[in-house]
């Protein structure tokens, strides 16, 4: 078969993770010095961003400790990476490269980018592996990476960018059927409660117009929807939560640790969906799978966890297919696999215009 001569780089975003114990100072002084994250000027920022480095670094450690020393997200992100090039080869004749961008460790934005321009796409299509945009998130490694761009092509390149997808059927079923298949060996589910458990964010951020509290909404009410079809899940308990939480300042709400503890004093048994991170990492694998269920284990309740989407055959057709639709079509943002903003307007942070 003759190849179409058009070459597309598509570019997968992640927050990254330290790759071993040394790098978790700078990881962390990367994280917190992201003005998205702080948002204080410049100076103070870089002073924050060094203190809390060292003072959480020992903390931190005994974190990764759990996980092999290291971040599994880079392995995670590789594994979604060679299953996504297998499914758009099969689908279309267009040539596509696939390149990983982390935002606060390696690879980085920098050499990606340059990565990029060695390969001399006509196209690229810039795909972040969070599902609900947050300015925290999506937005920041977006313009890091459009910022570096800008300083290694000279002449203007086709710039595609999907910036959310939170509704997408693909993403919804994805979801759906992890869950079945965790809980195929469960007939009664009266006694059992969903916590649908997504990564916090200080509620400043959401008030200030940030969308993704809505997003996670969305999302878990498509994948409830779909479930109470299924008769065993017709009247499901279910919750939607917030974890990690740290600092002073006030969080989203509820916190998924207190939610645990509410259940098992209810004795309640639980059935935790990560909604909102689609690899496997210390707040899973950790936060999760190890403190979270050591409380369900003093209050005597079953406590089941549904795996993160990773590489699953679903979810990767899924990207596969925004991938393609965004190919043929000229809009420059896409959301939830269709062409038109998808947040009401309260939310100006939402990248997309109004169509």
């Amino acid at each position: 078969m003759t190849r179409n001569k058009k070459k597309v780089a598509v570019v997968l975003f992640n927050l990254g993770g330290p790759d071993s114990l040394n790098a978790i100072k700078p990881f962390l002084f990367n994280l917190f010095n992201d003005k998205y994250i702080i948002t204080l000027p410049s100076v103070l920022r870089f002073v924050v961003a060094k203190l809390i480095s060292i003072r959480r670094e020992k903390f931190a450690k005994t974190i990764y400790a759990n996980t092999g020393g290291k971040s599994p997200i880079l392995e995670e992100t590789l594994s979604q990476k060679k299953a996504l090039k297998e499914e758009l080869i099969k689908k279309s004749d267009i040539t596509f490269e696939l390149f990983i961008c982390m935002r606060h460790w390696h690879p980085m934005t920098v050499e990606v980018v340059k990565n990029i321009k060695n390969y001399e796409p006509n196209e690229i299509i810039l795909l972040p592996l969070y599902p609900q945009f947050s300015t925290t998130t999506t937005a920041s490694s977006l313009n890091e990476f459009t910022k570096n761009l800008s300083k290694e092509f000279i002449d203007k390149i086709k710039l595609k960018t999907i910036c959310c997808y939170p509704l997408d059927e693909g993403f919804i079923d994805s979801h759906v059927k992890l869950i079945e298949d965790k809980l195929h060996d469960k007939t009664d589910l009266n006694n059992y409660r969903m916590l649908f458990s997504a990564h916090g964010l200080p509620e400043k951020i959401v008030k200030s117009g940030d969308p993704y509290q809505w997003q996670i909404e969305q999302t878990v009410f498509k994948i409830i929807s779909k479930l109470q079809l299924i008769p065993k899940f017709k009247n499901i308990d279910y919750k939607v939560t917030y974890q990690s939480r740290v600092g002073p300042l006030k969080w989203l709400e509820p916190n998924t640790e207190d939610e645990v503890k509410i259940a098992g004093k209810e004795n309640k048994s639980l059935i935790i969906i990560p909604v909102a991170f689609v690899s496997e990492h210390v707040e899973t694998l950790v936060e999760l799978d190890i403190e979270y269920k050591q409380i369900a284990v003093d209050h005597k309740i079953d406590y089941v966890r549904v795996p993160t989407l990773s590489a699953n055959e679903l979810f990767i057709k899924s990207l596969a297919n925004m991938i393609l639709n965004f190919s043929s079509n000229d809009s420059g943002c896409l959301s939830s696999s269709n062409f038109n903003r998808i947040c009401p307007d309260i939310y100006s942070k939402c990248p997309c215009k109004a169509s």
